[in-house]
């Protein structure tokens, strides 16, 4: 691993501590940009990455008390059962349609994100939803369908879904959503990375490294998130996505298509 991805790592693990997303968002443009992994298998180590190191955030969001476990109970079965078929399904596109899929809800979940920012509610604001609400847990089930499935296609942990989800549906307090989202991401991706073996080459050894250095980022995004304002931040890394979008855009289409 060259200098550079390591950093990339850290950087990987301070978004996921920070916001409860963004893992997948840049690690899979890491392995297929800056190492050259193959899509296929880049979405897949991708999905281990960050489940385990989406994982490791939580726990320090579960000493802060910030995860419902209540909501975690209702989304992240489906998400996982999503994910896990949804590997499956992987197979039937190629690994540029696959880049192409993964810009696109890459800028959608950006330009929701901003719109997020703008109108996010205040950290006291009392939930809009109850959690024990019948039509809430029913949304919160067919989202995670359907991020489960994206999940494992494309290689998005879904923070970006699951966080606004949380929010709006659930009623969940922003700094609530980052932690539940974090335990939601670690299901929904380990399952989509389960579904993926046997399917396609996986390189333990880059994604154990990857991981130990992602893990050592989220340290400091939980540390820091408890200190920086939610609205700010997520617009300036919103920004950041739409730059990593259109760059695989132009890559994928333009200069090295990847069949």
């Amino acid at each position: 691993m060259t200098l550079l991805a390591a950093v990339l790592a850290v950087v990987v693990g301070i978004s996921l501590g920070l916001l409860g997303a963004g893992g997948s968002v840049l690690t899979v443009p890491i392995f297929v940009y800056v190492m050259g992994i193959g899509a296929k298998p880049a979405i897949a180590m991708s999905l281990g990455v960050v489940g385990a190191t989406a994982l490791i955030a939580a726990l320090s969001h579960l000493r802060g008390r910030n995860v419902s476990f209540r909501v975690a109970a209702i989304f992240g079965p489906a998400a996982m059962l999503g994910a896990y078929f949804g590997a499956g399904l992987a197979s039937y596109f190629s690994g540029r349609a696959q880049l192409i899929g993964f810009a696109v809800v890459v800028l959608t979940s950006a330009t929701l994100l901003i719109r997020n920012a703008r109108t996010s509610p205040p950290e006291s604001a009392t939930p809009a939803m109850p959690h024990t609400d019948a039509r809430a847990a029913v949304l919160l089930v067919l989202q995670g369908l359907a991020v489960g499935v994206l999940t494992a296609i494309i290689g998005v942990g879904g923070g970006f879904i699951i966080v606004p989800a949380l929010v709006l549906i659930a009623g969940l307090p922003m700094r609530l959503a980052v932690g539940t989202s974090l335990v939601i991401i670690s299901l929904n991706a380990l399952s989509g990375f389960a579904g993926y073996l046997g399917r396609t080459e996986i390189d333990w050894r880059l994604v154990g490294s990857f991981t130990a250095l992602a893990a050592l980022g989220t340290v400091g995004g939980s540390f820091w998130a408890r200190r920086v304002p939610q609205a700010r931040l997520k617009q300036m890394f919103a920004y950041v996505l739409i730059v990593v979008a259109l760059f695989v855009l132009y890559r994928t289409l333009l200069v090295d298509p990847v069949t």
